[in-house]
Protein backbone atom coordinates (compact mmCIF):
# COMPACT_ATOMS: atom_id res chain seq x y z
CA UNK A 1 0.00 0.00 0.00
CA UNK A 2 1.19 3.18 -1.30
CA UNK A 3 1.76 6.17 1.35
CA UNK A 4 -0.17 8.93 0.44
CA UNK A 5 0.39 13.03 0.62
CA UNK A 6 -1.34 15.62 -0.57
CA UNK A 7 0.09 19.32 -1.67
CA UNK A 8 -0.42 21.88 -4.21
CA UNK A 9 2.33 21.76 -5.86
CA UNK A 10 4.88 19.05 -6.16
CA UNK A 11 8.13 18.63 -8.49
CA UNK A 12 10.07 15.93 -9.66
CA UNK A 13 13.62 16.39 -9.80
CA UNK A 14 16.04 18.19 -6.97
CA UNK A 15 18.38 20.13 -9.65
CA UNK A 16 18.27 23.93 -10.21
CA UNK A 17 15.10 24.51 -11.75
CA UNK A 18 13.40 21.82 -9.36
CA UNK A 19 14.91 23.81 -6.36
CA UNK A 20 14.88 27.05 -7.71
CA UNK A 21 10.85 26.48 -8.25
CA UNK A 22 10.60 25.40 -5.19
CA UNK A 23 12.25 28.14 -3.31
CA UNK A 24 10.47 30.87 -4.96
CA UNK A 25 6.82 29.11 -4.60
CA UNK A 26 7.16 28.06 -0.75
CA UNK A 27 8.45 32.00 -0.57
CA UNK A 28 4.82 33.10 -2.09
CA UNK A 29 2.95 30.68 0.45
CA UNK A 30 2.51 27.96 -1.22
CA UNK A 31 2.98 24.22 -0.25
CA UNK A 32 5.30 22.62 -2.24
CA UNK A 33 7.01 18.87 -1.95
CA UNK A 34 10.42 18.52 -4.29
CA UNK A 35 11.17 15.13 -4.86
CA UNK A 36 15.53 14.02 -5.53
CA UNK A 37 15.68 10.31 -6.50
CA UNK A 38 19.71 10.35 -5.12
CA UNK A 39 20.83 11.09 -1.21
CA UNK A 40 22.25 14.17 -1.62
CA UNK A 41 23.48 16.70 -4.25
CA UNK A 42 26.88 15.60 -5.36
CA UNK A 43 27.60 14.86 -8.57
CA UNK A 44 30.87 14.94 -10.52
CA UNK A 45 30.31 15.86 -13.64
CA UNK A 46 27.42 18.86 -13.89
CA UNK A 47 27.37 22.04 -14.89
CA UNK A 48 28.76 24.83 -12.52
CA UNK A 49 29.14 28.53 -14.35
CA UNK A 50 26.94 30.89 -12.46
CA UNK A 51 25.86 33.61 -14.54
CA UNK A 52 25.44 37.53 -13.51
CA UNK A 53 21.83 36.75 -14.39
CA UNK A 54 21.20 33.93 -11.79
CA UNK A 55 23.26 36.47 -9.53
CA UNK A 56 21.52 39.31 -10.25
CA UNK A 57 18.28 36.70 -9.00
CA UNK A 58 20.34 35.77 -5.58
CA UNK A 59 21.02 39.57 -4.76
CA UNK A 60 16.92 40.04 -5.73
CA UNK A 61 16.08 37.63 -3.45
CA UNK A 62 18.60 39.40 -0.90
CA UNK A 63 20.30 36.28 -0.58
CA UNK A 64 23.75 37.02 -2.47
CA UNK A 65 25.85 37.78 0.45
CA UNK A 66 25.54 34.58 2.02
CA UNK A 67 25.57 33.01 -1.66
CA UNK A 68 28.90 34.14 -2.12
CA UNK A 69 30.44 33.18 0.83
CA UNK A 70 29.95 29.24 -0.86
CA UNK A 71 33.20 27.98 -2.50
CA UNK A 72 33.59 29.63 -5.74
CA UNK A 73 35.76 31.30 -8.10
CA UNK A 74 35.16 34.46 -9.55
CA UNK A 75 36.39 34.78 -13.82
CA UNK A 76 35.79 38.92 -15.29
CA UNK A 77 37.01 37.70 -18.25
CA UNK A 78 36.68 34.78 -19.95
CA UNK A 79 39.74 33.69 -22.48
CA UNK A 80 40.58 30.78 -24.53
CA UNK A 81 43.82 29.03 -26.16
CA UNK A 82 42.88 28.82 -29.63
CA UNK A 83 45.54 26.75 -31.12
CA UNK A 84 48.24 27.72 -29.08
CA UNK A 85 46.84 31.51 -28.86
CA UNK A 86 45.54 32.77 -25.86
CA UNK A 87 42.76 35.06 -26.85
CA UNK A 88 40.42 37.06 -24.61
CA UNK A 89 36.52 36.46 -25.91
CA UNK A 90 34.36 38.09 -23.31
CA UNK A 91 34.56 40.86 -21.10
CA UNK A 92 31.72 41.00 -17.86
CA UNK A 93 33.00 43.99 -16.37
CA UNK A 94 30.66 46.37 -18.21
CA UNK A 95 27.63 44.28 -17.50
CA UNK A 96 24.69 46.26 -16.29
CA UNK A 97 24.34 43.89 -13.31
CA UNK A 98 25.62 43.71 -9.57
CA UNK A 99 27.76 40.88 -10.25
CA UNK A 100 30.37 41.45 -13.22
CA UNK A 101 31.82 38.02 -13.42
CA UNK A 102 30.76 34.45 -13.80
CA UNK A 103 30.95 32.42 -10.35
CA UNK A 104 32.21 28.51 -11.13
CA UNK A 105 30.89 27.06 -8.11
CA UNK A 106 30.23 23.00 -7.85
CA UNK A 107 26.47 22.33 -8.25
CA UNK A 108 26.24 20.65 -5.68
CA UNK A 109 27.34 23.81 -3.37
CA UNK A 110 24.80 25.79 -5.26
CA UNK A 111 22.29 22.97 -4.87
CA UNK A 112 22.91 22.55 -0.83
CA UNK A 113 22.93 26.51 -0.45
CA UNK A 114 19.64 27.07 -1.95
CA UNK A 115 17.31 24.35 -0.42
CA UNK A 116 19.11 25.32 3.37
CA UNK A 117 17.02 28.60 2.55
CA UNK A 118 14.53 26.90 0.98
CA UNK A 119 13.50 25.00 4.56
CA UNK A 120 13.00 28.42 5.85
CA UNK A 121 9.87 28.61 4.84
CA UNK A 122 6.90 26.43 6.25
CA UNK A 123 5.46 25.55 3.20
CA UNK A 124 9.16 23.85 1.68
CA UNK A 125 9.20 19.79 1.74
CA UNK A 126 12.13 18.19 0.43
CA UNK A 127 12.26 14.66 -0.02
CA UNK A 128 15.65 12.56 -1.24
CA UNK A 129 15.87 8.84 -2.02
CA UNK A 130 12.53 9.59 -3.31
CA UNK A 131 12.37 8.63 -6.95
CA UNK A 132 9.27 9.65 -9.31
CA UNK A 133 8.58 6.84 -11.35
CA UNK A 134 5.44 7.76 -12.86
CA UNK A 135 2.51 9.91 -13.08
CA UNK A 136 -1.31 10.03 -11.27
CA UNK A 137 -3.57 10.63 -13.90
CA UNK A 138 -7.28 11.15 -13.51
CA UNK A 139 -9.51 12.13 -16.40
CA UNK A 140 -6.64 13.27 -18.90
CA UNK A 141 -5.27 15.49 -16.08
CA UNK A 142 -2.43 14.89 -14.01
CA UNK A 143 -3.19 14.89 -10.51
CA UNK A 144 0.11 13.81 -8.79
CA UNK A 145 3.41 11.37 -9.32
CA UNK A 146 3.92 7.81 -7.72
CA UNK A 147 7.56 7.40 -6.62
CA UNK A 148 9.77 4.80 -5.10
CA UNK A 149 11.01 5.72 -1.67
CA UNK A 150 13.44 3.35 0.52
CA UNK A 151 10.50 2.55 2.92
CA UNK A 152 8.01 1.88 -0.03
CA UNK A 153 5.67 3.97 -3.16
CA UNK A 154 4.83 7.36 -2.28
CA UNK A 155 2.01 8.80 -4.03
CA UNK A 156 1.65 12.34 -3.88
CA UNK A 157 -1.31 14.13 -4.82
CA UNK A 158 -0.86 18.06 -6.00
CA UNK A 159 -2.84 20.16 -7.73
CA UNK A 160 0.36 20.83 -10.36
CA UNK A 161 3.24 18.69 -11.23
CA UNK A 162 5.88 20.15 -12.21
CA UNK A 163 8.68 18.25 -14.32
CA UNK A 164 12.17 19.21 -13.54
CA UNK A 165 14.07 15.62 -13.70
CA UNK A 166 16.57 16.55 -16.34
CA UNK A 167 16.96 15.88 -19.59
CA UNK A 168 16.38 11.84 -19.33
CA UNK A 169 12.89 12.64 -17.72
CA UNK A 170 10.67 9.92 -16.84
CA UNK A 171 7.92 12.91 -16.39
CA UNK A 172 8.16 13.86 -20.02
CA UNK A 173 7.97 10.54 -21.08
CA UNK A 174 5.06 9.26 -18.87
CA UNK A 175 2.65 12.08 -20.04
CA UNK A 176 3.85 11.35 -23.81
CA UNK A 177 5.02 14.54 -24.81
CA UNK A 178 6.79 14.29 -28.00
CA UNK A 179 10.72 16.00 -28.31
CA UNK A 180 12.11 17.78 -31.56
CA UNK A 181 16.05 16.41 -31.43
CA UNK A 182 18.84 18.68 -32.83
CA UNK A 183 21.49 16.18 -34.17
CA UNK A 184 24.74 17.35 -32.34
CA UNK A 185 27.93 15.57 -33.72
CA UNK A 186 29.54 15.36 -30.72
CA UNK A 187 29.88 13.98 -26.56
CA UNK A 188 32.39 14.59 -24.23
CA UNK A 189 34.44 12.71 -21.95
CA UNK A 190 34.72 13.84 -18.37
CA UNK A 191 37.33 13.06 -16.08
CA UNK A 192 40.00 14.56 -12.86
CA UNK A 193 43.18 15.76 -13.08
CA UNK A 194 45.12 17.04 -9.98
CA UNK A 195 45.51 21.07 -10.16
CA UNK A 196 49.13 22.47 -8.69
CA UNK A 197 49.29 26.03 -7.15
CA UNK A 198 51.41 27.70 -10.59
CA UNK A 199 48.58 26.60 -13.31
CA UNK A 200 47.10 28.65 -15.44
CA UNK A 201 44.08 30.26 -14.27
CA UNK A 202 40.26 29.23 -15.49
CA UNK A 203 39.63 30.20 -19.27
CA UNK A 204 36.24 29.25 -21.61
CA UNK A 205 38.70 26.51 -23.05
CA UNK A 206 41.52 25.06 -25.37
CA UNK A 207 40.68 24.65 -29.04
CA UNK A 208 42.51 23.39 -32.04
CA UNK A 209 40.81 23.09 -35.11
CA UNK A 210 37.67 21.75 -34.65
CA UNK A 211 38.61 20.50 -31.07
CA UNK A 212 38.09 21.27 -27.56
CA UNK A 213 39.52 20.73 -23.87
CA UNK A 214 37.81 22.51 -21.14
CA UNK A 215 39.19 22.94 -17.51
CA UNK A 216 36.52 23.67 -14.57
CA UNK A 217 38.71 24.57 -11.68
CA UNK A 218 37.67 22.55 -8.65
CA UNK A 219 39.87 23.80 -6.24
CA UNK A 220 42.75 20.92 -5.87
CA UNK A 221 42.10 18.94 -9.01
CA UNK A 222 40.77 20.17 -12.92
CA UNK A 223 37.24 18.90 -13.56
CA UNK A 224 38.26 17.84 -17.42
CA UNK A 225 36.05 17.85 -20.16
CA UNK A 226 37.48 16.39 -23.79
CA UNK A 227 35.38 16.69 -26.79
CA UNK A 228 35.09 13.66 -28.99
CA UNK A 229 32.93 12.77 -32.10
CA UNK A 230 29.53 11.71 -31.44
CA UNK A 231 29.78 7.46 -31.01
CA UNK A 232 33.84 7.82 -30.75
CA UNK A 233 33.96 6.45 -27.58
CA UNK A 234 34.74 2.59 -28.03
CA UNK A 235 37.38 3.95 -31.59
CA UNK A 236 38.99 5.97 -28.56
CA UNK A 237 38.81 2.75 -26.16
CA UNK A 238 40.83 0.80 -29.36
CA UNK A 239 43.57 3.47 -29.40
CA UNK A 240 44.83 3.15 -25.66
CA UNK A 241 44.57 5.50 -22.72
CA UNK A 242 48.57 6.45 -23.41
CA UNK A 243 46.77 8.45 -26.80
CA UNK A 244 43.90 9.94 -25.12
CA UNK A 245 46.51 10.88 -22.59
CA UNK A 246 49.02 12.42 -25.30
CA UNK A 247 45.90 13.69 -27.14
CA UNK A 248 45.31 15.67 -23.82
CA UNK A 249 48.46 16.74 -23.25
CA UNK A 250 48.72 18.54 -26.68
CA UNK A 251 46.01 20.89 -25.56
CA UNK A 252 47.38 21.73 -21.93
CA UNK A 253 51.18 20.97 -22.02
CA UNK A 254 51.00 22.01 -18.36
CA UNK A 255 49.38 18.48 -17.39
CA UNK A 256 52.13 16.60 -18.83
CA UNK A 257 53.30 15.85 -15.53
CA UNK A 258 50.46 14.28 -13.87
CA UNK A 259 48.17 12.93 -17.17
CA UNK A 260 48.98 9.14 -16.43
CA UNK A 261 46.55 9.86 -13.10
CA UNK A 262 44.01 8.64 -15.91
CA UNK A 263 45.12 5.23 -15.49
CA UNK A 264 42.06 3.14 -15.82
CA UNK A 265 38.68 3.95 -17.98
CA UNK A 266 36.74 3.52 -14.76
CA UNK A 267 38.01 7.09 -14.53
CA UNK A 268 36.66 8.46 -17.65
CA UNK A 269 32.76 9.24 -17.84
CA UNK A 270 30.99 9.56 -20.98
CA UNK A 271 28.69 12.19 -21.92
CA UNK A 272 25.98 12.01 -24.19
CA UNK A 273 25.67 15.44 -25.61
CA UNK A 274 21.83 16.27 -26.45
CA UNK A 275 20.29 19.37 -28.18
CA UNK A 276 16.13 18.72 -27.66
CA UNK A 277 13.03 20.47 -26.63
CA UNK A 278 9.33 19.26 -26.44
CA UNK A 279 6.88 20.36 -28.58
CA UNK A 280 4.45 20.92 -25.78
CA UNK A 281 5.90 21.99 -22.37
CA UNK A 282 2.23 21.42 -20.69
CA UNK A 283 -0.43 19.88 -20.76
CA UNK A 284 -3.73 19.67 -17.88
CA UNK A 285 -1.87 19.59 -14.28
CA UNK A 286 1.62 19.40 -15.87
CA UNK A 287 4.24 21.62 -16.71
CA UNK A 288 8.06 21.02 -17.49
CA UNK A 289 11.09 22.98 -17.04
CA UNK A 290 14.67 23.06 -17.18
CA UNK A 291 15.99 19.63 -18.98
CA UNK A 292 13.05 18.11 -18.87
CA UNK A 293 11.78 20.72 -21.53
CA UNK A 294 14.84 21.41 -23.54
CA UNK A 295 18.22 19.77 -23.07
CA UNK A 296 21.40 21.67 -23.61
CA UNK A 297 24.53 21.46 -24.96
CA UNK A 298 27.24 21.91 -22.45
CA UNK A 299 28.75 25.08 -25.00
CA UNK A 300 28.74 27.97 -22.96
CA UNK A 301 27.83 27.00 -19.78
CA UNK A 302 24.03 28.03 -20.80
CA UNK A 303 22.18 25.15 -19.18
CA UNK A 304 21.85 25.53 -15.40
CA UNK A 305 20.99 29.44 -15.87
CA UNK A 306 18.55 28.87 -18.38
CA UNK A 307 16.67 26.50 -16.14
CA UNK A 308 16.88 28.76 -13.42
CA UNK A 309 15.19 31.23 -15.71
CA UNK A 310 12.57 28.94 -16.21
CA UNK A 311 11.96 28.68 -12.72
CA UNK A 312 11.80 32.30 -11.90
CA UNK A 313 9.20 32.44 -14.82
CA UNK A 314 6.94 29.17 -13.59
CA UNK A 315 7.16 31.24 -10.09
CA UNK A 316 6.03 34.78 -11.37
CA UNK A 317 3.34 33.35 -13.58
CA UNK A 318 2.10 30.77 -11.50
CA UNK A 319 2.65 31.10 -7.76
CA UNK A 320 -0.16 33.77 -7.17
CA UNK A 321 -2.99 31.43 -8.24
CA UNK A 322 -1.52 28.37 -6.69
CA UNK A 323 -1.72 29.82 -3.62
CA UNK A 324 -5.45 29.85 -3.68
CA UNK A 325 -5.87 26.69 -6.38
CA UNK A 326 -4.86 24.69 -9.26
CA UNK A 327 -4.11 26.99 -12.37
CA UNK A 328 -5.66 26.02 -16.02
CA UNK A 329 -3.95 24.53 -19.24
CA UNK A 330 -3.76 28.13 -20.33
CA UNK A 331 -1.82 29.44 -17.32
CA UNK A 332 0.75 27.02 -18.31
CA UNK A 333 1.38 27.61 -21.51
CA UNK A 334 2.21 31.30 -20.47
CA UNK A 335 5.28 29.27 -19.62
CA UNK A 336 6.43 27.98 -22.18
CA UNK A 337 5.27 31.17 -24.63
CA UNK A 338 7.67 32.65 -22.29
CA UNK A 339 11.03 30.95 -22.24
CA UNK A 340 10.66 28.80 -25.48
CA UNK A 341 11.57 32.18 -27.71
CA UNK A 342 15.14 32.15 -25.66
CA UNK A 343 15.37 28.43 -25.55
CA UNK A 344 15.13 28.51 -29.40
CA UNK A 345 18.05 31.22 -29.39
CA UNK A 346 20.50 29.41 -27.83
CA UNK A 347 20.11 26.61 -28.77
CA UNK A 348 19.65 27.67 -32.82
CA UNK A 349 23.31 29.01 -31.68
CA UNK A 350 24.59 25.84 -29.99
CA UNK A 351 24.00 24.04 -32.94
CA UNK A 352 25.61 26.43 -34.70
CA UNK A 353 28.72 25.76 -32.94
CA UNK A 354 28.69 21.99 -33.12
CA UNK A 355 28.13 21.89 -37.14
CA UNK A 356 31.09 24.50 -37.89
CA UNK A 357 33.29 25.42 -34.58
CA UNK A 358 33.51 22.49 -32.06
CA UNK A 359 32.89 19.48 -33.61
CA UNK A 360 35.39 17.39 -32.35
CA UNK A 361 36.85 16.07 -35.38
CA UNK A 362 40.01 18.49 -37.05
CA UNK A 363 39.33 20.63 -38.67
CA UNK A 364 40.54 21.34 -42.61
CA UNK A 365 41.04 25.56 -41.81
CA UNK A 366 44.60 26.17 -41.49
CA UNK A 367 44.02 29.99 -40.12
CA UNK A 368 45.40 29.93 -36.58
CA UNK A 369 42.52 32.18 -35.49
CA UNK A 370 39.11 32.71 -36.78
CA UNK A 371 38.39 36.24 -37.91
CA UNK A 372 36.04 36.76 -35.82
CA UNK A 373 38.13 35.74 -32.55
CA UNK A 374 40.68 38.36 -34.20
CA UNK A 375 38.00 40.89 -33.97
CA UNK A 376 37.62 40.20 -30.71
CA UNK A 377 41.14 40.95 -29.74
CA UNK A 378 41.53 43.78 -31.95
CA UNK A 379 38.78 45.56 -30.85
CA UNK A 380 37.80 44.72 -26.82
CA UNK A 381 34.47 46.95 -26.57
CA UNK A 382 33.42 43.81 -29.02
CA UNK A 383 34.01 41.79 -26.41
CA UNK A 384 30.99 42.94 -24.48
CA UNK A 385 28.83 41.13 -26.85
CA UNK A 386 29.53 37.31 -26.29
CA UNK A 387 29.79 38.53 -22.27
CA UNK A 388 26.31 39.89 -22.58
CA UNK A 389 24.99 36.94 -24.32
CA UNK A 390 26.39 34.55 -22.13
CA UNK A 391 26.40 36.56 -18.90
CA UNK A 392 22.60 37.33 -19.37
CA UNK A 393 21.21 36.01 -22.29
CA UNK A 394 18.07 36.40 -24.40
CA UNK A 395 15.06 37.87 -21.99
CA UNK A 396 16.43 37.13 -18.64
CA UNK A 397 14.10 36.63 -15.90
CA UNK A 398 13.28 38.76 -12.84
CA UNK A 399 11.82 38.07 -9.53
CA UNK A 400 8.46 39.66 -8.84
CA UNK A 401 6.21 36.61 -7.59
CA UNK A 402 4.50 37.31 -4.63
CA UNK A 403 5.19 36.86 -1.12
CA UNK A 404 3.12 34.51 1.90
CA UNK A 405 1.26 37.17 3.38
Amino acid sequence: MAEKLQTRCVIAGGGPAGIMAGYLLARAGVPVIVLEKHADFFRDFRGDTIHPSTLELMYELGLLDEFLKQPHQEVRELRAVINGQTVPIADFTKLPTRCKFIAFMPQWDFLNFLSREATSFATFHLHMETEVVDLLIDNRRVTGVRARTPRGDLDVRADLVIGADGRNSIIQSRAGFQRREFGVPIDALWMRISKKPNDPGQTLGFFQHGKLLVLLDRGDYWQCGFVIPKGGFDEIKARGLPQLQNDIVSFAGFLRDRVTELDDWSKIKLLTVQINRLRDWCREGLVCIGDSAHAMSPAGGVGINLAIQDAVATANLLAEKLRSGAVSVGDLRKVQARREWPTRLIQGMQVFIHRHVVTGRSSDCKESLPFVVRLLKWFPVLRQIPAGFIGIGPRPEHFHSPTAG
